[in-house]
């Protein structure tokens, strides 16, 4: 079982000063709105409602922090941040800017934040703000694992054009650096339970969990002495 199914929630935060005062490693999750994202945290960690769905997609305007197998509440491996969900019309502009100005500080200057999971609807992928969030999150130089959900809501054929696209498309983002950090891609659904554990293996590299790291082998028994 993975550790990821162990995750609780911790804290929630509006301003860079709250951000928990940890040094564990954080895996932060992003996408637009209706992208599937809180649905997507859920089935990785094998819970149903650790990850809240506004009624209203883009209402959510905090970091929400999970932590993962903590042996004591304030003292976990890792975390889990849902990030707002972007791109939708009905926040109001003051509260637009304070949530861009959020998600781009974290993103850009969170040290403690090893690598980016970002959502997007297999059947509208990199729209001009997903984009913009993987811009801003680049020069970080930390790696981007995109997940392309909603993946049932396509034809094999149609899943298939939508992952080489956006593989091409990160490629010619890692093209522009002189060091590209990983930038990766998958088909993933929560319906139809596709893609789960690729994703869950990416997220605890990620966060350094046990399960993550290869077994070590057993020792070989000594030779009889003669």
């Amino acid at each position: 079982m993975s550790l990821l199914h162990q995750a609780r929630f911790f804290d929630t935060v509006n301003h860079l000063r709250d951000l928990p005062a940890t040094a564990v490693p954080e895996v932060a999750f992003a996408g637009r709105s209706n992208a599937g994202k809180s649905t997507a945290i859920n089935t990785l960690c094998n819970q149903k409602r650790l990850a809240f769905s506004s009624r209203t997609p883009g209402r959510t305007q905090h970091i929400n922090f999970f932590t993962v197998a903590p042996v004591k509440a304030e003292d976990p491996l890792g975390f889990i941040v849902d990030l707002p969900g972007y791109g939708y019309a009905e926040v109001s502009g003051s509260a637009k800017y304070h949530w861009q100005g959020l998600l781009s500080d974290y993103v850009q200057t969170r040290q403690q934040l090893t690598g980016l999971i970002l959502m997007m609807d297999a059947r509208r992928p990199f729209t001009d703000l997903d984009c913009q969030m993987v811009e801003w999150f680049l020069p970080t130089g930390k790696p981007i694992h995109v997940l392309l959900t909603k993946a049932d809501k396509l034809t094999q054929s149609d899943n298939a054009n939508a992952l080489r696209e956006t593989r091409r498309i990160l490629a010619s983002y890692a093209a522009q650096m002189d060091e590209p950090p990983s930038l990766t891609a998958q088909l993933f659904s929560s319906l139809k339970r596709r893609g789960i554990e690729d994703a869950q293996r990416v997220v605890a590299g990620w966060l350094q969990l046990p399960e993550a790291q290869p077994p070590v082998a057993a020792p070989s028994p000594a030779a009889p002495q003669g």
